[in-house]
């Protein structure tokens, strides 16, 4: 498509999009951008299609014969489902993504959207990270499973690309969080946790709240609807599937996170952290050059309006 077009209304008017994992937290808001730009969104729910299954891909593919496929879904959760479930988050991140590109390639489909992970990059890759670190280490260890199952899909669509001709980008978003968020303590990530621990305490008046670690590692994040709006311009501009940063560039410590989220929550206690909980990958934040210069995209939205955001969202759904 020539710049004309992307900047035109309706940029997907007349093409059929197929987004995995749609009815997830960012799937949500990617079926809302593609909606907008005119496409026909095809939104699969999980009953309706099991990606571990490959002929229940293809056979989908094949009657869709999507335009752009974007594949969003991934079995996902925070350091402690990771550890817990860490053969179950391999297997199931790798055979969706390797069921996706095969269907796609047997589909003739224009164009693939993968979205892989921060937790791709090695345990101490030099901050920032640039897209040339991914495979200059291991990941760390509490998610390592998770991400080399989701970096190695950069790998098979740049072999894809090679032999078949498959088109698209690889997108490696900072760590999303937003209205919708995951709030299960059990599986939450770190955002949506501190906010209903600091919630929970405001309401029931206690002092203190228990997080997780020294407080010390850094993290970056990016608000759910910049997200989906970098894919929504990667499914136009990307042919080549480069690893693609995706954030913010401003990096945070987890105590830094903790007394925003008791800004925006009005928590006025203090926070026990427990050193005996792992703390994860040292630091975490994105080179974002590229993404400037190749989708001509930056984040809108600034941590502290997105966690005011986020938290009015919560209070509007206490059951998360």
């Amino acid at each position: 498509m020539s710049e004309e077009q992307d900047d035109a209304p309706g940029l997907f008017e007349g093409h059929r999009v197929l987004i995995t994992g749609a009815h997830g937290f960012l799937g949500r808001f990617v079926q809302i951008a593609f909606t907008e730009e005119g496409a026909d969104v095809i939104a699969p729910t999980h009953d309706a299609l099991e990606l571990r299954d490959p002929s229940a891909v293809d056979e989908a593919f094949l009657e869709v014969r999507p335009h752009v496929v974007v594949h969003l879904a991934a079995r996902v959760g925070g350091i402690g489902a990771n550890q817990k479930h860490p053969g179950t988050f391999w297997r199931d991140n790798t055979l969706m993504g390797v069921n996706v590109l095969e269907a796609a390639r047997a589909a003739e489909v224009e164009r693939v959207v993968v979205i892989g992970t921060v937790c791709a990059y090695p345990k101490f890759t030099p901050v920032p990270f640039e897209e040339s670190h991914l495979w200059e280490g291991f990941p760390e260890e509490t998610n390592a499973p998770y991400g080399v199952a989701k970096r190695a899909l950069a790998t098979g669509m740049q072999a894809y690309r090679d032999e078949f001709g498959l088109a698209g980008a690889y997108l490696l978003p900072a760590n999303l969080y937003g209205p919708g968020d995951n709030f299960d303590l059990e599986s939450s990530h770190v955002i949506p946790a501190m906010i209903r621990k600091c919630e929970e305490a405001r309401i029931a008046g206690r002092e203190t709240v228990e997080l997780w670690g020294t407080g010390t590692p850094s993290r970056e994040f990016l608000y759910v609807e910049d997200c989906a709006e970098a894919i929504l311009l990667s499914a136009a501009r990307v042919d080549e599937p480069e690893p693609l940063n995706l954030g913010t560039g401003r990096e945070v410590t987890m105590r830094e996170l903790a007394t925003l989220i008791a800004t925006a929550t009005g928590f006025e206690g203090t926070f026990d952290w427990n050193s005996d909980r792992p703390d994860g990958q040292p630091r975490r934040s994105l080179d974002v050059g590229r993404a400037r210069e190749v989708l001509g995209w930056e984040a809108a939205t600034s941590l502290e309006d997105g966690l005011a955001e986020t938290v009015r969202w919560y209070r509007d759904h206490p059951e998360g």
